[in-house]
């Protein structure tokens, strides 16, 4: 990780602390597009900040991403590496901005939902309705307008998993699915790789890392937290290695 950017992420740690998921992943996003606003960064699909935060990963901590699972089928836990390179660069294709379903009478045209979207509708009561009511453009059935209000109660079922369906082939990347083989039962699981949670994890223990490294240089030498962070993190681990000879 390169030591300019230390204090600035420490700063996004500590305003993540007070965050729920969906504000930490903000964060992130924001220090993965640091001259982005925030409202633009929220209009993004899905994917595309999914894209942004594997390749900040993959700036701040490496290609090598240790996943662990639990088998689905028989309970084993399971340990293997990713590349976040390869993920960044595999969910790099744009989104479609919109999506367009006819059938049983109905055509409906939907915005691809974004990040604000997915945010604000996981906050009402019932969130797919509320997400239909965001994204919908029209709504015609046998040449009548629906409104968005009436359309989640109107809509079949079916109609509704085609609409989810095209959503997510438009906007692949919005959704990181990883199905891994059980070495012990040969069984498939599939799980979601939330990698805003999967990388807030790895910033929460780097930042406690260089707290302390911070706190002990400081008692040892007297130096600022500012002097500190601006050495580069093999001349802080070699400064830290004398003061345990000491």
């Amino acid at each position: 990780m390169a030591n300019t950017r230390a204090a600035e992420l420490l700063a996004t740690w500590e305003t993540g602390l007070a965050q729920a998921p969906s504000g930490r992943a903000l964060l992130l996003h924001r220090a993965a597009r640091p001259d982005t606003g925030g409202e633009t960064l929220s209009s993004l699909p899905v994917g595309e900040r999914e894209a942004d935060l594997f390749a900040l990963r993959r700036a701040l901590f490496g290609e090598r991403m240790q996943v662990r699972l639990e088998c689905g089928a028989c309970g084993e836990d399971m340990e293997f590496d990713l590349d976040a390179g390869e993920f960044a660069r595999s969910l790099a294709a744009p989104a479609e901005p919109s999506v367009r379903v006819v059938e049983d009478g109905w055509e409906i045209e939907c915005r691809v939902p974004g990040v604000a979207d997915l945010t604000a509708a996981a906050r009402q009561p019932e969130p797919r309705r509320a997400l239909l009511a965001r994204c919908v453009v029209s709504a015609v059935r046998d040449g009548e307008t629906v409104s968005a209000d009436a359309l989640s109660d109107a809509l079949p079922e079916a109609v509704q998993r085609r609409l989810a369906e095209a959503a997510q082939a438009a906007d692949p990347a919005a959704d990181v699915t990883l199905n891994v083989s059980c070495p012990e039962c040969d069984a498939a699981t599939r799980a979601e790789l939330d990698i805003a949670s999967y990388l807030w994890t790895e910033l929460d223990a780097w930042a406690r890392d260089v707290l302390l490294d911070v706190h002990l240089l400081a008692t040892a030498y007297g130096w600022s937290e500012p002097e500190i962070l601006a050495l580069s993190p093999l001349r802080r681990r070699y400064y830290l290695e004398l003061c345990a000879d000491v």
